[in-house]
């Protein structure tokens, strides 16, 4: 029997489409132009960046002045390897009128608190050509985060001077990550757990670095860069049809291939070898959950489309904590979150296809990458 859906009370709805913000130039020239562009959202963000240390200070024991002396640590290492992202943050700062510092802050923060904030609690999922209707390679992510930072996502067009043009969203003053490249190289990200984190390159940066591929090797290899504070979960999906999810930490990773033509991933590791360096896996059961969940839908059928993948990021099954999160009334500040938005990139076709905020009850708008 299907279950009968009701709308979730007090959802935040959206009636305008996320802004699309267009760049080009060099990286400083093109933070500045993000910076310009969307000054009230990245102040915003630093703004809820500086609450939520706050709030947690009994937790992290940790002010906000003390975040920036720990995230300072961490720029040398971003500027040894990835001068051109340190370069976007001193755009954005420039254009947004926000200290440099509390820009690096914000970029640096699942590192500064040594991931305190279990808010991220991500879902992604993809088929490739072999389970679509159209032959097409799609890619489904819900990104969930504080409610506060909803009202600063945003899409960004960029066409910089020496790297492939790409479509991807973000919010607030936070380097873009999640999204596509020219090269038909699409990315999404989840944070993961690791215990062996340690003062190295943000991987907000390493994120940012994978749009920069021109091929799968080398967009394996930006995620596995040495001196890397900790990792994500990447998953790497190709117009050819190859599907990977790379599980990173700060010293170790496992590559897991699609080889089915299904691939899911939440915010626990999976592999037998990340799994032995997870720190506190049984503060991600509902991890666990929404991963069999979405694994279970998206296996049911064998010729996805973009409305069923749609349909799997509104799923509702063990709320508030489901695929479509509605988290937002916890007590604790580091236990509180929703989806603020949820795009579905068909990477044949260079698309995206963008919820801002719950996509149960907002509408999905659409962007195409013009390079």
């Amino acid at each position: 029997m299907a279950l009968k859906e009701i709308p979730v009370p007090d959802t935040v709805i959206h009636n305008s489409p996320p802004p699309l913000i267009e760049v080009s130039g060099t990286h400083r020239e093109m933070g500045r132009q993000i910076g310009e562009a969307r000054r009230e959202q990245v102040r915003h963000s630093v703004e809820n960046a500086h609450a939520l240390v706050e709030q947690a200070y009994g937790t992290l024991e940790l002010t906000w002045d003390g975040a920036q002396i720990q995230a300072r640590k961490y720029l040398p290492f971003a500027e040894e390897r990835y001068p051109q992202y340190v370069d976007e943050w001193r755009g954005i700062a420039e254009g947004s009128n926000v200290p440099f510092d509390e820009i690096v802050t914000l970029n640096a923060m699942e590192a500064v608190t040594v991931d305190a904030l279990h808010l991220t609690r991500c879902t992604s999922f993809a088929v490739n050509e072999e389970r679509t209707a159209d032959g097409h390679v799609l890619a489904a992510h819900n990104e969930d985060w504080v409610p506060e930072d909803e009202d600063d996502v945003y899409v960004v067009m960029a066409k910089p001077d020496k790297e492939p043009p790409y479509l991807a969203m973000t919010y607030g003053g936070l380097l873009p990550n999640v999204g596509f490249n020219a090269y038909g190289i699409a990315q999404l990200i989840d944070s993961v757990y690791p215990n062996d984190s340690r003062i190295g390159i943000p991987r907000l940066v390493v994120a940012r670095a994978v749009l920069a591929s021109r091929r799968l090797s080398g967009a394996i290899g930006r995620t596995l860069v040495p001196h890397r504070a900790a990792g994500y979960n990447h998953m790497l999906l190709h117009e050819s049809g190859e599907m990977y999810s790379v599980e990173v930490s700060a010293r170790k990773f496992e590559i897991l291939h699609g080889t089915d033509g299904y691939v899911v991933h939440t915010n626990h590791y999976l592999s037998q070898t990340m799994k032995a360096i997870e720190s506190e896996p049984e503060e991600l059961l509902s991890s666990r959950v929404r991963y069999f969940r979405a694994n279970r839908l998206l296996r049911q059928n064998s010729e996805h489309t973009i409305k069923s993948l749609q349909g799997i990021q509104k799923d509702h099954v063990n709320l508030p904590n489901s695929i479509c999160n509605h988290n937002i009334q916890g007590i604790d500040p580091l236990d509180r979150e929703s989806t603020i938005c949820a795009m579905v990139i068909d990477v044949t076709s260079r698309e995206m296809h963008i919820a801002w905020g719950n996509p149960c009850q907002n509408a999905y708008h659409t962007y195409h990458l013009d390079a």
